[in-house]
């Protein structure tokens, strides 16, 4: 056990201790609880995101999947950055001007329906689970490796820090906690990715030849086709990626902590510019570690290749590097998590409880009461997962979540707010069509079903071919939205009109448009 990881690791938890401390004093409604009071400035909640996005996934499994498949581990990258322009044109906006605490809101401010609402929860809290298996996996893997303790114990040590954030601080503690994580890592980015051009004189041709032999795939390491053979499966998996991050609910719920939407927008720039540097410093990881660590390390290290960026900061840097980077790991799934259990929390709390049970007759202190419960329940559920899925890549695991929204979520989004003739029942049919599609197909997939034994949940043959199914997946939630729109005889133009008027301008002069 290093000295100076426990020591960093501490100030880390110390740090984020305080925060949640301090945002406990200020959080004393719903409105705090879930949206810090949409108190949050622009480069503040850019900074938000960027923490809340940048996840183990982009950390951890990226950096493993470059070192060890080459140019295919690169597809992420370039599929989570391409994302935020979908983001930025076509979400952030409308669901700034339209929501409240939830994506339910917003979709609820054109459909006052307790079913299309409900769909939506479910919809939110299946991702969030995806999404947070993959961190505690990450998690569990990190601290395994530095500690030397079990995986189980890992995950619960994690499990209790990010609901302690959300318990007691909520959004105003998860968000400075995701700032803070956001400097952090992108120093140490910054950091690592200095050195390792400073190996080669800042010469990045001879970083790339070098890399053509520092592998088992040689030459074909810098070529696609390594990891993803398959055409269409490498199309699929970049369609989940570019528009799986508009349907993400802890990502979307960050836009309801800005006063409006002209700060959502100046969010996004942040956050793009943020994310978009982070993203290009990853190749530097991943060649990186594939060079001066090695695959068998790597692999025996974490099969998932998901700890190569402690293990290039070890080797260039020695001790004190790597206890750095494997803190800021840590700190970024305390981020992250934090988020998906507070956007869990509020699925569960504001509009399953809050709006379908009790129909909007809850008290502030009652709903606060409410997201707290649900925060713990959450956190136990995504616990109990995450034992077993310890050796899945976080990066596979997190591009099914993308599939999910992207699936589920985006198509409901984009009609509601850009199609007159959407209803209600469009609106089901969509999320739901997405969503069924989505996890049956990925339960019939290579991801779950391999003929060679460890490669794949269980031993078999897959039924549907490609490994992640968006590509079927959202032309089916799309699909679903129209035709139970043109299916149903419900047309409600008065109340698209007054939608799309706020939709784009934020006005709110008429009252029955509000969620």
């Amino acid at each position: 056990m290093n000295p100076i990881v426990v020591v960093l690791f501490l100030a880390i938890v110390i740090l984020t201790l305080i925060v949640t401390y301090i945002a406990a004093k200020r959080t004393k409604s719903a409105g705090d609880f879930y949206t810090a009071g949409g108190g949050l400035t622009g480069w503040q909640n850019g900074l938000a995101i960027a923490g809340d996005y940048l996840s183990a996934a982009s950390f951890l499994g990226i950096a493993g999947m470059i070192a060890l498949q080459g140019f295919d581990g690169f597809f992420y990258s370039i599929g989570f950055l391409i994302a935020y322009l979908v983001v930025l044109f076509l979400v952030a906006e409308p669901l700034r001007n339209l929501g409240k605490y939830t994506l339910a809101d917003m979709i609820n401010s054109r459909f006052d329906a307790r079913k299309v609402r409900g769909v939506a929860a479910i919809s939110t809290i299946t991702i969030v689970l995806f999404y947070m298996i993959a961190q505690m996996v990450g998690a569990g893997a990190l601290i395994q490796l530095l500690f030397d303790i079990p995986y189980w114990v890992a995950v619960l040590i994690v499990g209790v820090m990010m609901t302690i954030y959300v318990l007691f601080g909520g959004m105003f503690a998860t968000s400075w906690v995701q700032i803070i994580k956001a400097v952090l890592l992108m120093a140490g980015m910054i950091i690592v990715s200095f050195i390792v051009l400073l190996k080669f004189h800042f010469n990045i041709g001879a970083m790339f030849t070098e890399v053509k032999t520092a592998t088992s795939h040689g030459a074909d390491y810098l070529n696609p086709g390594i990891k993803y053979k398959d055409t269409l499966g490498t199309l699929s998996l970049m369609l989940a990626l570019v528009l799986g991050t508009s349907g993400l609910p802890h990502i979307l719920m960050r836009f309801f902590t800005v006063k409006d939407a002209r700060t959502a927008r100046r969010s996004v720039i942040t956050a793009t510019w943020t994310i978009g540097i982070f993203y290009i410093l990853t190749l530097f990881l991943g060649f990186g570690a594939a060079i001066f660590v090695g695959e068998s390390k790597i692999l025996e290290a974490n099969p998932g290749g998901n700890m190569a960026a402690p293990l290039l900061a070890e080797a260039i840097g020695g001790n004190l590097l790597f206890a750095f980077i494997s803190a800021v790991a840590f700190a970024t799934i305390l981020a992250v998590v934090a988020g998906l259990v507070l956007s869990g929390a509020s699925a569960f709390a504001h509009d399953i409880y809050g709006q379908i049970i009790k129909k909007g007759n809850i008290s502030d202190r009652q709903q606060m009461l409410a997201a707290r419960y649900a925060a713990l329940g959450v956190s136990v559920l995504s616990i109990l997962i995450s034992l077993g899925a310890q050796y899945l890549n976080v990066a596979f695991l997190v591009s099914l979540a993308f599939c999910i929204a992207a699936s589920a979520n985006l198509p409901v989004i984009l009609y509601t707010v850009y199609w007159k003739r959407f209803n209600t029942s469009g609106a089901v049919w969509a999320s739901l069509s997405g969503l069924i599609s989505a996890l049956v197909l990925v339960s019939i997939s290579p991801s779950v079903f391999s003929p060679v034994e460890g490669a794949a949940l269980f031993v078999g043959e897959p039924i549907f071919p490609l490994d992640n199914p968006a590509l079927v997946s959202v032309p089916l939630g799309f699909l679903g939205g129209f035709l139970g729109t043109i299916f149903s005889k419900e047309q409600d133009l008065r109340r698209y009109a007054e939608v799309s008027v706020r939709a784009h301008t934020g006005y709110r002069g008429t009252k029955s448009a509000g969620p």
